[in-house]
């Protein structure tokens, strides 16, 4: 059955600006700008004003399963821009190994970072950030790397560059527990003030 008219918004946070163009958006905050494009979704996209606040409406004409579900997807991806402009994304990553320590060096001011010595390998394994993420090593805790972005799925995918980058073959994972997993993902923490 087709629905004559579905539709959902986002609101838009004071100090956040939104710009649509063409089902083109642009979310720019406090930590920068971002932007994505929904051409390949068959929604309309705009800006509307309700009882003082700025909303993005999304909505369908005629839409079937498949087309009223990408309303809920398009509001889902503005959402992440609008948090990622506002407060970030963190992911935490940790260094898992038995007997040969895994070394990690990190170059070019947190845009690449090499792995040395996984379960005792000489090769050395390059895995390029991709652009907005950074990657750090943790103050706090021992064998845990941090990637910081503005772009989930940039951190995601940077994250999973670096755990799949250290993949145990040709022996048996059930023993071999060696590699670098993701131990915590979320959004930046605010600094701590001591008093």
């Amino acid at each position: 059955m087709r629905l004559l008219l579905s539709g959902s918004t986002v609101t838009i946070p004071s100090n956040v600006t939104i710009e649509v163009k063409g089902r083109a958006v642009r979310v720019k905050g406090p930590r920068g700008t971002l932007q994505r494009d929904f051409r390949h979704l068959s929604v309309d996209m705009f800006l509307i004003e309700e009882e003082g606040e700025k909303k993005l409406k999304v909505e369908c004409h005629f839409g079937r399963k498949k087309r009223l579900a990408s309303i809920r997807t398009a509001c889902s991806h503005v959402q992440n821009l609008i948090t990622g402009v506002t407060k970030g994304f963190e992911y935490k990553m940790r260094l898992v190994y038995a007997h040969f320590p895994i070394n990690i060096s990190i170059e070019q001011k947190g845009a690449v970072v090499e792995v040395r010595n996984f379960l005792g390998e000489k090769r050395v394994r390059v895995i390029t950030m991709l652009p907005g993420v950074t990657i750090a090593r943790s103050d706090a805790v021992k064998d845990e790397l941090i990637l910081i972005g503005n772009d989930v799925e940039n951190v995601s995918r940077s994250a999973a560059l670096v755990g799949q980058s250290c993949l145990v073959r040709g022996l048996d994972i059930r023993k071999f527990l060696d590699g670098i997993y993701i131990s915590e993902r979320g959004l930046i923490a605010p600094p701590v003030v001591k008093a």
